[in-house]
């Protein structure tokens, strides 16, 4: 009875309180003034409202609330009115989910009492920036950013001289410095016009605007600036060291601005700085030891910069560090190139996050690192690390990722790696780890998403109970290649997240299984099979069921019958190595996204799809070396070709090169060797500029090359096989004379000739490998050399088994790059000439089977690299040359010239005969022949020749 009554009275005066509440309402007046209030309205009926359109998770559209909001808009979401005037001051509409254009008749732009616009993080659907933002003059916070504008800033916003901040931040148009169509740019303006008026602004960010121009030192004057966000810019020139004075600041990123250049100034006296970025920058020279007075700094990243030297000890002061990435410089020890961990880097107990991949770290891991408790990220990946996996890295409970990959760790993976609770990442590959691991042991790690242990000498026991393979983390990365597996581990079945897996070189024998088809077969993006024994598909679909894949390997196996036809996402197929039979699917030639495709190395024949050269506007790489395809080479080649490597050679392919190959205006690579090929030298091919590699040999090219006007023929051409065909005539001096890439040998760093076909494939966070290296076979003096990776540096010249006649034209001393030159079996006349003598990079040499006279000219005594020498089966006569390389020469590389004497013969030479050549340095004086690259050259001589590695990285 009290409780209903006491009910009864809470009732009343609620409805009490509601028309008390009604009443003043009527009476209070309305702040918000109704032609601004129209305006929103209009406002936000202009646009439509898309769920896609905000990144953010938590978006929602805040105007659609409005209409239950009441009449008075500065009560709406987002609004914010003047309290005196009634004017609407801030209008925050961020991840709104709003979809359209705003032009410059939008009800937007009377909102002329406006401080703060927030419009961030919505798809306004590239439209322009309206100019008539320059007239919201009472701005003061102006946010666009990651919006989907585009096109020039207009110089209206320059107006806006009250902004403190202006974020203009995108996500469109570049990536990794490098430009593409969409997002804003800063032209007409330029950089310098913008900022010149805005004298008042704290916050400046421009994150993938597209500048292009040098940073103006006029930046100096906003000396109120605290946070400058120029990353993704396109930036050129220097940066300016006054930066590093303005006395505010403490966010500065000027990071993926491959052009960007310039010094750290020698004294840093931003004492307020906490975060400091200048990764992917050509920022160079030192870094100073003043860079420890910053003791304000929590971010420090200076990765892929071109800094060397020492790094100074004062780092070990930025105790307020919580992340620190010096990755991929030339930082050095005592010992020039490499370094180990300093000690003071015990200093920086505060870290989260340590990145020193390709630092050229040697030595073991220290022990102090045990003390860095805090640590949740630790990425010491491709270094020369040494020693047992350090137990003390276990005390890290905090640590989520541990990338330990591509060093020198010997030893077993200790147990207490799977106390590591919060480990979500493990990367231990390519290492020298040994022992066996058991699978059931990562049950313990129930977060882990990324495991890597493939290239080490693991043993990998995959067998799981079915408790625990169901009880094992959901993998999105896994490689497992090298680990002695025999079958595909059975865990397998219920990891249906997989994003990545690699299971190469190992010893998985027989079919496919049924059940690998329903594995991740919407999330898969890599599969690596290669380097097995696997013969076969179980049940295979027509089409392989990976409805995301973008690379697959399937090379070096046992594979027989028709090759997979992958979805039509794959960007990378490598079958390689395999026993595939029949004809090429003309599936494949739907593949729109294709970047490689190689079936080399198989038994595939009957003719090649016309439509495969169609195709070439996607295609990358189309190898199709070694098969027993017939019939013409495909004659469509298109425009617009993206081909950079084309492999048909060792087939049994006939009629002429098709002249529409011109149109591959890419191509770097050319090889055609070994087939049926009946024309005449395609000199059509001078018009490709990129081209480097040319290989015609074994086939039916006859004719002369005749001599004719050769001003720019083959620009870039390294190599040229076109022996053991039917060329006549002399060897044009002029031709020779073209090849410009030969006649220089320069050596900054070593790399590889490969095709690089995308900048990079970025998924989900995932990496897919993006480099195919070319690989070729040559022949010196009957032995075929394999070229699995070709050095950039790598120039050689084989004319063999033709016709040619006359004499060795003097042109070839010009080609100072040549590492094997092969004019054998030709009917060459003349006297070998001297200048052959300055070619002193020169590793194989065989003019063998001409008609060749005179005398061996002494000069060739300076070839100090030279390995290979024949002359045999001529008509040379006098002394042979002593000393040097000739003291390693066999009787066979002289032999059949009846009038040469001299060791290694056992015809002795006259005393008149055997006078000695004039001194080497006057050889020199005369001929400019210079050793300078004999250092550099003289470790991998016989690596030219013979080659190593793998035809993919």
């Amino acid at each position: 009875m009290g409780s209903s009554l006491a009910l009864t009275l809470l009732v009343s005066l609620l409805i009490c309180l509601f028309q008390f509440t009604r009443c003043v309402s009527s009476v209070q007046p309305l702040l918000c003034r109704s032609d601004e209030r129209l305006a929103l309205l209009l406002f936000k009926e202009s646009l439509a409202v898309d769920k896609e359109a905000s990144a953010n998770p938590f978006a929602y559209p805040k105007a659609d609330g409005w209409k239950f909001q009441g009449v008075d808009c500065c009560y709406w979401d987002g609004i914010e009115c003047d309290h005196n005037t009634g004017h609407v001051t801030a209008l925050d509409l961020s991840s709104s989910c709003l979809y359209g254009s705003i032009n410059s008749t939008s009800s937007l732009f009377h909102l002329l009492h406006l401080r703060k616009l927030n419009l961030a993080d919505n798809d306004f659907n590239s439209s322009q920036l309206p100019s008539r933002l320059g007239n919201l003059s009472m701005l003061t916070y102006l946010n666009l950013s990651t919006s989907s504008f585009s096109g020039q800033i207009p110089l209206e916003i320059s107006w806006l001289s009250r902004l403190t901040s202006l974020d203009l931040s995108n996500t469109m148009g570049l990536e990794f410095g490098m430009f593409s169509h969409g997002g804003l740019k800063l032209e007409r303006p330029d950089f310098k016009s913008l900022i010149q008026n805005l004298t008042s602004l704290k916050h400046l960010h421009l994150r993938h605007v597209a500048i292009s121009s040098p940073v103006p030192n006029i930046l100096v004057n906003l000396s109120s600036l605290s946070s400058l966000d120029l990353s993704y810019c396109g930036l050129l020139g220097k940066l300016p060291t006054s930066i590093f004075h303005l006395p505010n600041i403490q966010f500065l990123d000027v990071s993926n601005n491959l052009h960007l250049s310039g010094t750290l100034p020698a004294t840093l006296s931003c004492r307020r700085l906490k975060f400091l970025s200048i990764r992917f920058t050509s920022l160079s020279g030192v870094l100073p030891a003043s860079i420890g007075n910053l003791h304000s700094l929590e971010l420090l990243d200076v990765t892929a910069c071109k800094f060397r030297g020492p790094l100074p000890s004062s780092l070990g002061n930025l105790t307020n560090l919580t992340e620190l990435a010096l990755l991929n410089n030339s930082f050095s020890g005592d010992i020039p190139s490499s370094f180990s961990i300093p000690s003071w880097f015990a200093n920086l107990n505060q870290l989260h996050e340590l990145h020193l991949p390709f630092c050229g770290i040697t030595g073991p891991i220290p022990s102090f690192f045990a003390n860095l408790t805090q640590l949740a990220v630790l990425d010491l990946k491709r270094n020369q690390l040494t020693g047992r996996f350090p137990v003390g890295i276990t005390n890290l409970t905090q640590l989520e990722s541990l990338s330990l990959g591509s060093n020198m760790m010997d030893g077993a993976l200790p147990d207490s790696i799977f106390g590591l609770e919060n480990l979500q990442i493990l990367e231990i590959y390519s290492n020298r780890l040994s022992g066996i691991v058991e699978m059931d042991q990562f049950v313990r790690l129930k977060y882990l998403s990324v495991l890597y242990l493939s290239s080490n000498n693991l043993t990998l026991l995959s067998l799981t109970s079915p408790n625990t393979t169901t009880s094992l983390p959901m993998f999105s990365e896994l490689g497992l290649g090298s680990c002695n597996l025999r079958r595909f581990p059975n865990f397998l079945t219920h990891q249906n997240q997989l994003a990545y897996l690699d299971l190469s070189q190992n010893d998985i024998h027989g079919e496919m299984p049924k059940w690998i088809w329903e594995m991740s077969f919407d999330t898969l993006f890599l599969l690596d099979l290669s380097f097995n024994s696997l013969t076969g598909f179980h049940q295979s679909p027509t089409l392989l069921p990976w409805s995301n894949i973008l690379f697959l390997d399937l090379s070096s196996n046992l594979f027989q019958g028709s090759p997979p036809i992958p979805s039509s996402s794959i960007m990378v197929y490598l079958a390689s190595n395999n026993s595939f039979t029949g004809e090429i699917p003309q599936l494949f030639c739907s593949l729109g996204s294709v970047r490689v495709l190689d079936l080399s190395r198989n038994n595939l024949g009957g003719i090649i799809p016309q439509c495969l050269s169609k195709a070439s506007k996607s295609l990358s790489v189309l190898n199709l070396n070694v098969n027993n395809f017939h019939g013409p080479v495909p004659q469509a080649w298109m425009n617009g070709s993206k081909l950079k490597m084309i492999n048909l050679g060792k087939n049994k392919l006939t009629g002429k090169l098709p002249r529409s190959m011109a149109r591959c205006r890419m191509l770097e690579f050319l090889d055609i060797g070994n087939n049926q090929i009946r024309d005449t030298f395609p000199f059509w091919l001078e018009s490709l500029p990129k081209l480097k590699i040319l290989i015609l040999r074994s086939n039916r090219f006859h004719g002369e090359i005749k001599s004719r006007e050769f001003n720019s023929v083959f620009p870039k051409l390294r190599v040229i096989d076109i022996s053991n065909n039917g060329f006549i005539g002399s060897l044009p001096s002029s031709f020779l004379e073209s090849w410009i890439a030969m006649k220089r040998f320069h050596v900054e760093h070593l790399s590889y000739m490969q095709s690089s076909f995308y900048d990079h494939m970025f998924m989900a966070g995932l990496t897919i490998p993006d480099e195919y290296n070319y690989s070729m076979t040559l022949t010196n003096k009957g032995i075929k050399m394999e070229y699995t990776k070709i050095l950039e540096v790598f120039m050689a010249v084989d004319l063999s088994c033709n016709k040619f006649s006359g004499e060795i034209p003097e042109s070839i001393g010009n080609l100072k790059g040549l590492e094997l030159l092969n004019l054998s079996n030709n009917i060459l006349v003349g006297q070998i000439p001297t200048v052959i003598g300055t070619l002193t990079n020169l590793e194989a040499l065989d003019l063998s089977h001409n008609q060749l006279f005179g005398r061996i000219p002494w000069q060739l005594r300076q070839l100090n690299f030279l390995e290979v020498f024949d002359v045999s089966y001529n008509h040379l006569s006098g002394p042979i040359p002593q000393g040097r390389q000739f003291g390693t020469f066999l009787n066979s590389s002289f032999d059949g010239n009846l009038g040469l004497c001299g060791n290694p013969l056992s015809k002795k030479c006259e005393d008149l005969e055997a006078s000695p050549p004039p001194s080497s340095s006057t050889f020199e004086q005369n001929h400019g022949v210079g050793l300078e690259w004999r250092g550099v050259l003289l470790g991998f001589g016989t690596g030219f020749l013979f080659g190593t590695g793998l035809g993919w990285v």
